[in-house]
């Protein structure tokens, strides 16, 4: 269950660290150019600062996550399928004195003879000539 609640966050965290990259000003202005209305709010320096401390804040919570999520899968995969199987089943092998060694004895169905075939046409006399 702590996995899956770390997927989600490891997810949410990705969506917001590029909303936060794209709403930054650049060059090329990118998404920072719905922003540019509403700077009172993040106060006299804009959102520049605020969009900077809130991509490094949530980068960091984003590289914890990761290395969280690889130490717990990493300690996952150190166990063995064949390790769970034999610490869940009790597997005992058979003893000589268990093992039936008699053959089983089999039916024996009588044998009935194939009737001979018999040609639908008469071959032909051989004929003699003196």
């Amino acid at each position: 269950m702590t996995t899956s609640f770390l997927l989600i966050a490891q997810i949410v965290l990705v969506i917001l660290i590029v909303i936060a990259v794209l709403l930054q000003k650049s060059s090329s202005i990118g998404l920072g150019a719905y922003s540019g209305s509403n700077e009172s709010v993040f106060g006299a320096k804009g959102p520049n600062s605020f969009l900077a401390k809130a991509t490094f804040t949530i980068g960091f919570l984003f590289v914890v996550n990761t290395i969280t999520l690889g130490y717990m899968y990493s300690s996952v995969a150190q166990a063995s399928v064949v390790d769970e199987l034999l610490e869940t089943t009790n597997v005992v092998a058979p003893t000589a004195a268990s093992v039936d060694v008699t053959a089983p004895v089999a039916e024996t169905t009588p044998v009935v003879p194939v009737a001979e075939s018999v040609p639908s046409t008469p071959e032909p006399e051989a004929t003699t000539t003196k």
